[in-house]
Parts: C-alpha cells; sequence; structure tokens
C-alpha cells in the first residue's frame, strides 16, 4: 500500500523515529527533521528503513511540503518551525495519536499524573502479563506507541499499556483508552503551560475527553487540584468513575472494596505514595479480568524502576537509596515521607521554580544533615538554613557520596532525592543516578578494604 500523502516527522527520538518507521511500513512517503543531533542508533533504525531525515537542522522548505505533520512532544508551540507549521496551515498530531488511528482492535490502558506514571505504568504491565493477558508497555517508557504498534501489526487480543505525559496529551484528537487512570496533579513543566495550574491540569485531563460509556477512569479522590478541576468541568466523560482515596492502605495491605485486600509485606514498593500507585495498577488489573491471586503474584515479584526508591547498597549500617527521578519537590515530599530513620539528604541540581515550603516540616523532623549537589544551591541553602541541620556543597556525585558517608552512622539512610533538574551537572537523571550508584558501590568497596 503506498499513500501520495507525505508525513513529515518533527523530532527523532523514540517518538520520532517510531512514528517514521509506522509510517514507512503503512506506505507514506516520510520525512525526518530534528534541529538535535539524532542519537546514532536511531539514525541507524532510520536508514535501514530507507527513510530520509536530516540532523540538526530544520528545512522548512521541505518540512511545508507535508500533508500531515507529527510532532515530538518536546516541540513547544512557541518554537519558531510550529509557528511556520501553523501559518501554513499544515494539520499536527501527536505520535500516541497516529499509533491509535492504525492500532486495530486492542485495549488500551493510558496512565497520567505528575508523579508515579513510570512506577504505576511498569507496575500494571507486569501484573497483566502475570495474569496471562497478552500486554506490550510503551508510550513515554521504553518504546514509543507508534513503535509499538508497528511491531505488533496483526496480533490479536493485545493490552497497550501506555505511560503518557501531558506533553503528549496535548496533540490527541482522537486516542481514546479503555482504562485511563490519572494519579496526580502537582505543578511540573508550569513554564510550558504560562505558568498557570489550570492550563496543565487541562492537558492532563485530555486523557479522558475521548472516553465513552463502558470506559473506566481511575482517579485520586484525595488530591484537591484534580477534583477543583472536575467540580468545575462536570461531567468530565462518560465513563464508569473510580475514585482511589483514602484508607485503601491499611495494616500492611491494599484494599479494593469490600472483597479484596492484597499483601504488600512481600512487595519491594515503599513508601506510602507507592501503596496509592499499586492500589491504581490493581484496579486496572480487576477491570480487565485479571485474577486476584495472580495479581498478588505479581506484587509479590515486581521489581521498581531503576532511580526511583532504589536502594543501591547497605554498607556498614548505611542505607543508600537512589531517587534520581524526583526531579521536583512533590515527588521529594513522597521520598522523605517514606523514610524511617535518622536521613541525610543530597538534594540540588537545576531548580525549576521550585517552593521548598512543603517539605520544611519533613526535612526539620527526618533529615538530619543536607548534601547539596548542584552548580549553584544558593537557593536551598537560604531555605533550609533555618532548619539548623548541617548543610555541605559538593559538586560531584563522588564528592556527595564522600560527605554523606563522613555524616552517616548505623541506622542511618542516605537518600539521593535531588528535587531539580539533572543538567547542571548531568547528561540526565539517569546518569545523576548511575554516578551516584557508582560512588555508593566504591565507597563500600572502599570502606570494607580499611577495615
Amino acid at each position: 500500500m503506498s499513500h501520495t500523502n507525505r508525513i513529515v516527522i518533527l523530532g527523532a527520538g523514540e517518538s520520532g523515529t517510531g512514528a517514521a518507521l509506522l509510517a514507512k511500513r503503512l506506505g507514506y512517503g516520510v520525512f525526518v527533521s530534528d534541529k538535535s543531533p539524532i542519537k546514532p542508533e536511531y539514525q541507524v533504525a532510520l536508514e535501514q528503513a530507507g527513510i530520509e531525515f536530516e540532523s540538526g537542522q530544520h528545512t522548512l522548505a521541505k518540512i511545508l511540503k507535508a500533508s500531515e505533520i507529527i510532532k515530538s512532544p518536546g516541540i513547544p508551540e512557541k518554537a519558531e518551525v510550529m509557528r511556520a507549521v501553523r501559518e501554513k496551515g499544515i494539520p499536527v498530531i501527536g505520535e500516541i495519536e497516529f499509533g491509535f488511528r492504525h492500532a486495530g482492535k486492542c485495549t488500551i490502558v493510558a496512565i497520567t499524573g505528575s508523579n508515579g506514571k513510570t512506577t504505576t505504568t511498569m507496575l500494571t504491565y507486569h501484573l497483566l502479563k502475570t495474569a496471562g493477558l497478552n500486554v506490550r508497555m510503551g508510550g513515554n517508557v521504553g518504546k514509543s506507541f507508534a513503535g509499538l504498534v508497528q511491531e505488533n501489526q496483526g496480533a490479536e487480543d493485545l493490552v497497550y499499556v501506555l505511560e503518557v505525559s501531558s506533553f503528549q496529551l496535548e496533540d490527541i484528537q482522537k486516542f481514546r483508552p479503555k482504562v485511563a487512570v490519572l494519579l496526580n496533579i502537582t505543578p511540573d513543566h508550569l513554564d510550558r503551560y504560562d505558568y498557570q495550574m489550570e492550563n496543565y491540569a487541562g492537558a492532563k485531563f485530555r486523557i479522558v475527553r475521548n472516553q465513552k460509556r463502558g470506559d473506566i477512569f481511575i482517579f485520586n479522590g484525595a488530591d484537591p487540584v484534580m477534583l477543583d478541576y472536575m467540580n468545575r468541568h462536570h461531567p468530565m466523560a462518560p465513563a464508569k468513575m473510580v475514585a482511589v482515596r483514602r484508607g485503601f492502605y491499611k495494616n500492611g495491605a491494599v484494599r479494593i472494596g469490600r472483597s479484596h485486600a492484597f499483601d504488600m509485606g512481600h512487595s519491594k514498593l515503599r513508601g506510602p505514595h507507592n501503596m496509592f500507585n499499586a492500589a491504581c495498577a490493581i484496579q486496572v488489573a480487576l477491570s480487565l479480568g485479571a485474577d486476584p491471586a495472580k495479581i498478588q503474584q505479581g506484587l509479590n515479584t515486581f521489581e521498581p524502576p531503576a532511580h526511583r526508591l532504589e536502594v543501591v547498597a547497605t554498607a556498614n549500617g548505611v542505607t543508600w537509596i537512589n531517587d534520581s527521578k524526583a526531579t521536583n519537590v512533590d515527588s521529594v515530599f513522597y521520598a522523605l515521607q517514606a523514610m524511617t530513620g535518622p536521613t541525610i539528604w543530597i538534594v540540588g541540581g537545576q531548580d525549576k521554580g521550585n517552593d521548598y515550603t512543603p517539605l520544611f516540616p519533613l526535612v526539620k523532623k527526618k533529615v538530619k544533615a543536607i548534601v547539596c549537589l548542584g552548580v549553584d544551591n544558593s537557593k536551598i541553602i537560604e531555605f533550609f538554613k533555618k532548619t539548623k541541620k548541617p548543610i555541605v556543597e559538593t559538586r560531584s556525585a563522588e564528592d556527595a557520596v564522600r560527605q554523606a558517608a563522613r555524616l552517616a552512622v548505623t541506622g542511618d539512610t542516605v537518600l539521593l532525592s535531588p528535587a531539580c533538574a539533572s543538567f547542571d551537572l548531568f547528561r540526565n537523571y539517569e546518569d545523576r543516578g548511575e554516578q551516584f550508584r557508582g560512588a555508593v558501590e566504591r565507597s563500600a568497596t572502599e570502606a570494607h578494604r580499611v577495615k
């Protein structure tokens, strides 16, 4: 099958490359343009598929010949290339919309929220897989949705579990999940939304815009921003609405209604926020007919993702936790809430306009010392000096670990939970977490040698 239509894809990361491969397979004329250098593995994939692309520039003459444009979620509307596209009136969609258009008969579970998306997506996938469903995972984690559709065309009874970001939801038109999950809405990426929470919340709530009767919307029944938005925009959708409220987690078990209690005693998930994430994942699994015994088995065997409250070592009685993914204040709030003993907190990086006020009581109660890890730590030092906790400054993961080891005694926890982006000292939050893990491992080896 071939099309006279010419699709231009802006951005050649996981999302753009997946869309390009699917478009090519469907017989479209395809051109890919990325203003940044395209990673070698994506260049190879495009070359092998015979797809024309440009790297490190946008050639408007080629882009504006498109009959339709698939935009990377990372490209804001104010970008010069988008202004030119809008002026020309070329239709624009996102990659998950394109994937949905060609996904055929399938069941889609879409999960969004400011925090906890990746853990909940991975856990939902694991529970469904353990229960024997034919399931794939992707979206904003792992493979792009379009890439998954391209690989699984023709497969039957497929369930796609997708993590979707607010950026991706901005560009949907008909994308319709059978089960939509909205975990929470807290200030994040507000620079994208004119610093208006209403705009950010609106982007998140696009997840339910196309749901119909018979679909399911699982949401946080204790989230004030979400409840306020729903009160002002009711009714949200004809979907069945399922609220996960306070009281679902008692005596070490997640309770769903009166008939189901799932023991979390053998789970590696930590903290009240992860019990909430588990409750949402369990609700999804039950709604798709998973056997409760298999769900319990899945909870017992789930390995949480790296860089999210990941215990990397216990050495000399000190527990070291990598929570590098915590790039906003709300994530750190949950992390500190999960700490059960004296904590040395490693914090800092590229500040995103943070208001640290919500953390102050937890820091006073749980933190014994603060290790700053960033180029400019002045805002953090100024704010937390009122706690009268020891504060030290560092400029590398190695030094941060060295200083934390000096401050820690048996029974303490060292928590890397930065509340900031990583780009001042690291490539990304994964790089920050991996450098921290490596430094901890070297420190433990050195301490053992000294003994």
